[in-house]
């Protein structure tokens, strides 16, 4: 792909705004020789003053969610993409987030521009776990773990029960649950049924991928190590 419309796609400009930054000699390599809108690059050697551009497509982002963020391109308040550059919302294709964290939710959150991939992670036979950190109101009453894990718990409103699920008590009212499904806010759900609520809940994990010391608010891209991890069994906690 030409320059002018991978850079375009990238969400730099309108295609007439990018030719404009050729014609500026804005748009080099990484040894400073100039450009031109015709020449085919890979994105990663290009620079614009200056600067490397944005990862090209196949992006996969990790964004430590804050609480009161919500996961949409236009609802009330704040927003995941107000945390991206403004120039992310333009990317072609689209970056989306892979599932959904509510606005009460804090923790991993990952953005893709890779469409199959999304829908790999996301889609309930690959089973990749989610592990989720919860605060309680009330204390546990001793039976949850079992019966999350029996597969046989069925939610209000729903058909169906739910999978197996893996609860580790950490405290009285603390306790981490992974999940392999992704139902309308499930966790709190499941803590509903079994006549609690959960007042914090905080996502550290998908798949073998953890946090890590990134702060909330803040996000990096992944390499393709990183975005392997995701379908690899968990190792460890982060």
């Amino acid at each position: 792909m030409k320059l002018l419309r991978a850079i375009a796609n990238l969400g730099y400009g309108s295609r007439r705004q990018v030719q404009q930054m050729f014609r500026d000699g804005r748009i080099t390599d990484a040894a400073g020789e100039v450009l031109y809108a015709d020449d085919v690059r890979d994105l990663r050697e290009v620079r614009l003053d200056g600067e490397p551009l944005d990862p090209p497509p196949g992006l996969v982002l990790m964004l430590h969610k804050p609480v009161g963020v919500t996961c949409s391109t236009k609802d009330a308040g704040r927003l995941v993409y107000d945390l991206l550059p403004p120039r992310f919302r333009l990317r072609d294709p689209v970056v989306s987030t892979v599932g959904r964290l509510d606005r009460d939710t804090s923790g991993l959150l990952l953005m893709t521009d890779d469409g199959g991939l999304l829908h790999r992670i996301i889609s309930p036979k690959h089973h990749v776990p989610k592990v989720y950190e919860a605060t309680l109101a009330r204390e546990l009453r001793g039976d949850e773990a079992a019966l999350f894990a029996s597969g046989t718990l069925m939610l209000d409103s729903e058909t169906t029960p739910l999978a197996p699920a893996t609860l580790e008590v950490v405290d009285a009212r603390h306790a981490r649950l992974t999940i392999t499904e992704g139902r309308y806010h499930q966790v709190r759900r499941m803590f509903a049924a079994v006549g609690n609520h959960v007042e914090a809940l905080h996502r550290s994990r998908v798949g073998g991928l953890g946090l890590g010391d990134l702060e909330a608010g803040q996000w990096r891209a992944l390499d393709e190590a990183e975005v392997a991890m995701i379908f690899a069994a968990p190792a460890g906690r982060a």
